[in-house]
Order: structure tokens, then sequence, then C-alpha cells
């Protein structure tokens, strides 16, 4: 095997372009940037030794691995962040918990706490005190706007699209 790739060396780039590819997306979920610019390095790597442009060195390998890699990262750096920025833009992604929905088992209001269960906790819920709602009855929807330790700060789900 090693013998092949030292007479064949843009099929290891090429190997190792794809390789780093599929770590990127099994491992990091295409969340760290880094590991695909790297694959995206050495497939360039692979490219211009396949086009003769490099020689088919060792050396020669990785120092443009290294090289493209870097020109890579600096030109996608921005454009890829923001890409990934995209998809969470307009949500606060402090909790998984925030946009959770559930019915109130109590009244509340801006002064009056509820209490609920969930996933075996028991949290306080308490009105957001930026609506201009100043009760929510008990069997009502709500959504969950901000959490604390064992606390939920809430809205009711008709105002969801006014607030």
């Amino acid at each position: 095997m090693i013998e092949y790739f030292n007479q064949h060396p843009e099929q290891f780039w090429y190997a190792a372009g794809f390789s780093l590819f599929i770590l990127e997306a099994l491992v990091f979920g295409f969340s760290s940037g880094v590991v695909l610019f790297s694959g995206i390095g050495a497939l360039v790597t692979g490219g211009l030794i396949h086009l003769g442009i490099l020689e088919p060195t060792l050396r020669a390998g990785i120092s443009s691995f290294g090289i493209t890699s870097a020109l890579i990262t600096m030109l996608l750096w921005i454009p890829f962040r923001r890409l990934q920025g995209k998809a969470s833009e307009g949500k606060d992604q402090s909790s998984d918990l925030i946009g959770h929905q559930f019915r109130l088992e109590q009244n509340i209001t801006r002064t009056t706490t509820g209490t609920t269960r969930y996933s075996g906790v028991d949290w306080v819920v308490e009105l957001d005190p930026s609506l201009s709602v100043k009760s929510v009855d008990a069997g009502s929807m709500v959504q969950v706007v901000s959490v604390e330790v064992a606390h939920f700060v809430v809205k009711p789900v008709a105002l969801e699209n006014s607030v």
C-alpha cells in the first residue's frame, strides 16, 4: 500500500482529502471548518500533482497541503461562519428548552408564579414581564422564552407572532 502511494502520490492526497471530508461530516457535522478546509487543501494538492504543476515528492506535497489549506481557510472562514449562523438566526440558542410549549397547570400573573413538572424537575413558571398580558389562565398553551435554574419564563402561544 505504501509503495502504491509512493508511486502515485496524487492518489494519496485524494484519499486524504476525502477521508478528511468524511471525518468532518461524521464526527464534527460540518461545524469545525478546519478539517473541511484541510480536506480541500489535500484535494487541491492531489490535483496539482496530477496536473504536473507540483513535483510528486513528499516534501512538495506537504508544503502544498499546508499552504493551500491555510489559503483556503483564510478565504472561506468568514463565509463558512456566516453560512452556519443563518441556520440559527433569530432564535435564542442559549438553551434547548427555549421554544418548549406546554399547558399551564395553574393561573399565573405578573406577581404570581406557577409550577410545572418537566423531565422530572418541578419548574417555577413566570409570565414574561415584557408582555402587555397581565395574566394567563390554567390550561392555556405557553411557550418558554427564557430559562434559568428550574425557572421558566413563558408567554402565551397565541401571542407568539404579535410579540
